[in-house]
């Protein structure tokens, strides 16, 4: 094999460890740890996939910044601004948003059926005034709920797939102190997790080299 191949098995093998955020040991020799780095290499090939159908799909939605979509560690995300999604203080989605989620849901179902989805909601660190929600915790659990309750019900994403989670103020992505990073915090964040195969070492029996991460969401 070349010095070009290896390099290029390489780079993926690194990509694919800061993608999972999962323990891999590596040694020369071993025949298995090329198999492991080929399951990596096509589950980022699988998400890299996903992500261009999404923007294609989504191409005026990103184009008005009503939606974001990333690779990052945790997996493929697809950020919606929550300004867009609910009304100021409240969690209940407006009705011309549906076709949006819709799209989502549709790649969800027909392109990654195989892979978990978390639903993360977060706020910006005002605090609550004029709502009956004790605190920003609970307004990003409503919102992430709604949008997890609507891919659920409405559109047929398997619950077990599924779960929702609310940071509320306490993982932005921008400056409070301006009223636009103020608006970028508030968002409901779509995560595509990859999936992440237990792989056995065949000279060891037991011996676990690629390892499912501990909180998925993180």
């Amino acid at each position: 094999m070349g010095s070009r191949s290896w390099m290029r098995i390489l780079f993926v093998f690194i990509l694919s460890l800061s993608l999972a955020g999962c323990t891999f040991i590596f040694q020369k020799g071993r025949r298995s740890d090329l198999e492991k780095i080929q399951v990596l290499s096509e589950q980022i090939d699988e998400l890299s996939g996903t992500k261009r159908i999404l923007e294609e799909r989504l191409k005026q939605e990103i184009a008005d910044k009503q939606v974001r979509l990333e690779m990052a560690e945790k997996g493929l995300v697809i950020t919606f601004v929550a300004d867009v999604l609910f009304d100021s203080g409240k969690a209940k989605i407006r009705p011309e948003l549906y076709p949006v989620l819709d799209k989502v849901s549709r790649v969800l179902a027909e392109n990654v059926p195989q892979n978990f989805i978390g639903i993360e909601g977060h706020t910006d660190n005002e605090p609550i005034k004029f709502s009956a929600w004790k605190s920003n915790w609970e307004l990003s659990s409503a919102r992430a709920l709604a949008v997890l309750h609507y891919l659920v019900d409405n559109k047929g994403i398997a619950p077990e797939r599924a779960q929702a989670v609310g940071y509320g103020e306490y993982r932005p992505v921008a400056s409070n102190g301006t009223r636009e990073g103020r608006r970028l915090n508030r968002r409901v964040e779509v995560v595509i997790l990859p999936r992440i195969t237990k792989v056995k070492d065949e000279q060891a029996p037991g011996a676990t080299f690629l390892k499912e991460p501990k909180e998925n969401l993180k």
